[in-house]
């Protein structure tokens, strides 16, 4: 495989809910698209512009807010800055003005201009989206992008990379390469990933900036956990976050996170009150993904609730926690996310939900397993278990939109991560029958062989089992 280096930053990226492949990677493509215009001194001289979008992003764009992301980008809003309550307002501009904005002045229709192609695909990757532009003297351009999940975008026949590439200390492509180097030089797999790490950046900057990915994921649970409703997009889906976390702290009162947290934990550690906390944490975030909140992809957007809601578990639960651990989860779980993207695949338009839940679950299930003490081997050995129970999980969203089965999957995920880790931290890796390079196979295999219809399109699955007559949206 070619050589390619993943930083902890490249698989945990802020950016707006509810898909990574379906909203944050052609939310990029459009700012891509727009900077490739201004390298070429162009963009003054554009008169017409029209999208393309291909296979999975045209049949499930809708549902995915795809459109309303690429208008986004074109107009110049960045996914990490943009304040999410404007978002309605800069749609309806566009729409009832025709115009992308002072920056790019051109008759925009996005009604005419974004195109829907529900029975084309394109060979590289099913999430696919062309932008066709004419310029003035009758010249025109075509450029195509690929988001190929978790937020990551290719450009046909051209390179998207801005990051230095750098030769890391202990490159790893396999889970074989970074146990190879734990043993080497003694290190735990996040003390590895941060030596690697420092090839890009400062110390202080990484911890920074780890340190902003853990605000956002705690203020996106804290938000969802008190805030109730009704999901928009047509499902009429209800939160549930808010609702349960009334119920299980009592009456308790608090002011902000940590008094939260205070609360939570004096509601003593039964297991059923685990269970429901876990569920909880692992909700909220995705009823704010669902709709278009601030999350972080871990490693996408439809699984970003279940790192979160497994290190508040640590956090909240085990008497292992320390603040700094916090870190070292986020670096760990990393670690294992950059092995099976470049293994196998974390587009569930690829590779079904098995690559976004799956992956995610066998993410946390390492860090938890590390930050609870255990070995190398054990966190390794955690992460397989928990993939090898994902292997063959569908992509079926019932409408397109990242809600049912996606919000529940998340819950399932968390669960089934800390389940891994506690049969791992009670297990000799010795004796293991399956290592996580084998799964990781496995899971590619298993994501060539799935028809195509349960790859992200609703063309399959619950999508097609639920009768239920959605609007426009």
């Amino acid at each position: 495989m070619p050589y390619e280096p993943i930083s902890v930053f490249d698989i945990f990226k802020i950016g707006v809910g509810p898909s990574s492949s379906h909203t944050l990677g052609p939310w990029r493509a459009g700012q891509a698209f727009i900077k490739s215009l201004e390298q070429k001194a162009m963009l003054s001289d554009l008169t017409h512009l029209q999208i393309l979008l291909y296979g999975s992003l045209a049949k499930t764009g809708k549902g995915h807010g795809t459109d309303i992301a690429i208008q986004l980008g074109l107009a110049g809003y960045d996914p990490v800055e943009i304040d999410t309550s404007v978002i309605p307002s800069v749609i309806e501009t566009i729409r009832d003005k025709k115009s992308l904005g002072p920056e790019l002045s051109i008759r925009f229709d996005p009604s005419e201009d974004i195109i829907f192609l529900m029975n084309e695909s394109l060979p590289h990757h099913p999430n696919a989206l062309s932008f066709l532009a004419d310029f003035n003297g009758h010249s025109s351009i075509a450029e195509t992008y690929y988001s190929i999940g978790g937020g990551f975008i290719e450009k046909e026949a051209g390179s998207l990379t801005e990051k230095k590439m750098v030769q890391l200390p202990f490159p790893i492509d396999t889970a074989e390469n970074l146990l190879h180097w734990c043993r080497k030089t003694g290190f735990s797999i996040h003390e590895v990933v941060m030596e690697n790490e420092l090839a890009w950046r400062e110390e202080s900057e990484i911890k920074k900036q780890l340190g902003k990915i853990w605000k956002v994921m705690r203020d996106c649970m804290y938000k969802g956990c008190h805030t109730e409703g009704v999901l928009p997009g047509g499902l009429q889906v209800s939160r549930r976050a808010a609702a349960l976390n009334k119920k299980l702290l009592k009456g308790r009162i608090y002011s902000d996170y940590s008094g939260w947290v205070k609360a939570i934990k004096e509601g003593g550690k039964d297991f059923q009150y685990i269970l429901d906390w876990v569920s909880c944490f692992a909700l909220a975030v995705n009823e704010e993904n669902a709709s278009f909140g601030k999350v972080v992809t871990a490693p996408t957007n439809g699984a970003a609730g279940v790192i979160p809601a497994v290190l508040q578990y640590f956090i909240c639960f085990t008497d292992e926690f320390q603040e700094e651990k916090v870190l070292s989860f986020l670096l760990t779980a990393s670690e294992i996310g950059s092995i099976f993207k470049k293994g196998a695949t974390l587009s569930a338009a690829m590779g079904g939900c098995q690559a976004e839940i799956g992956v995610s679950s066998a993410m946390a299930a390492a860090a938890l397993t590390e930050s609870m003490g255990g070995t190398q081997r054990q966190a390794l050995m955690a992460a397989e278990i928990a993939m090898e129970h994902h292997l063959g999980l569908t992509c079926d969203p019932i409408g397109g939109l990242v809600q049912v089965p996606c919000i529940e999957r998340n819950t399932m995920g968390a669960i089934k991560a800390i389940t891994a880790s506690q049969l791992a931290l009670q297990s000799m890796p010795d004796f293991a029958k399956v290592s996580l390079d084998a799964v990781i196979r496995t899971m590619w295999d298993t994501a060539l062989d799935m028809n195509s219809k349960y790859k992200e399109t609703s063309d399959g699955g619950l999508a097609v089992h639920i009768p239920l007559s959605l609007p426009e949206c």
